[in-house]
């Protein structure tokens, strides 16, 4: 038997939620939006918004929704204008030889400036802490971490990327070295390890020490595999190439021959390949 006194049986998500008539805030119209997308009808969505933590819910879609919008425009080589109110600075600076002038958020590394507002992306971002040298580039002929460095402290100076190393058509021997050494695997650090293998070797010319240099007041000008193991110890190679890179290195250091096995594909190249592909149903 039942009281009939006794009010009916409701739900927390009963009682608290909002009536499925009251008016929404625009966050929570769009949030509803989102939602409806995936199948979640209105009556369900004011139930959710009744409950707790719902505020924080929409808030974290909306935020979500945005975030993938702005990932969406980069992919497309679209550069993030600077934020309303945030400060920003000139930078002038000379990249691959070409005179450059940005304005930009004064917070932007070197690395986003080279990759999304100058569409430069051969300098890769790996760790984003300064860990495994992907984004290492040449600034005034030294070695930086890109991810660590502002585009601003660039203003005035001379970068390189691995897009510079090459002379037209004709590869760096550091570059060529690499390929006929079989310096790299995957590729995704090769960019960071050609720069800094490049600005290591005029290091050493300039008599510059490292941590296992036996006679600072002497430094040798013909490095040992131990010193290159050294200087190359900000660079990491996940794929494990390390016996090519050093290989290729050693080559170039010794300056042993090095022949260029390798060129760009011309347009012709490019439709023959991808005509023998069509008829191979590739």
């Amino acid at each position: 038997m039942t009281d009939s006194s006794s009010p009916p049986h409701q739900t927390p998500d009963d009682s608290t939620a909002p009536a499925a008539d009251d008016p929404l805030t625009q966050d929570e119209l769009d949030l509803m939006g989102e939602l409806q997308k995936a199948g979640v009808p209105r009556r369900e969505f004011m139930k959710m918004m009744g409950g707790a933590g719902a505020g924080l819910l929409a808030t974290q879609i909306l935020m979500e929704k945005e975030a993938y919008a702005q990932a969406a425009a980069l992919s497309e080589g679209a550069a993030a204008a600077p934020a309303a109110g945030v400060p920003t600075v000139e930078v002038k600076f000379t990249v691959n030889g070409v005179e450059k002038t940005l304005k930009l958020d004064a917070r932007v590394t070197l690395l986003d400036a080279m990759r999304q507002h100058l569409h430069l992306t051969g300098s890769k971002k790996g760790c984003d802490h300064g860990q495994c040298g992907a984004c290492t580039v040449i600034v005034d002929g030294k070695r930086v971490l890109s991810c660590l460095t502002l585009a601003a402290q660039a203003d005035g100076k001379n970068v390189t990327t691995i897009e510079g190393i090459a002379t037209g058509d004709e590869l760096h021997p550091m570059q060529a070295a690499f390929i006929e050494c079989d310096g790299f695997q995957c590729g995704y650090c090769t960019p960071g390890q050609i720069c800094s293998a490049v600005a290591l070797l005029d290091e050493a010319k300039r008599g510059e020490a490292s941590y296992v240099t036996e006679d600072l007041q002497n430094p040798p000008k013909q490095l040992s595999d131990d010193e290159l193991r050294e200087r190359m110890s900000g660079n990491i190679c996940r794929c494990a190439a390390y016996p090519q890179i050093l290989k290729a290195i050693q080559k170039v250091h010794q300056g042993r021959p090095v022949a260029q096995n390798w060129g760009f594909a011309s347009p012709q190249h490019l439709a023959a390949m991808k005509k023998e592909a069509s008829h191979a149903g590739v």
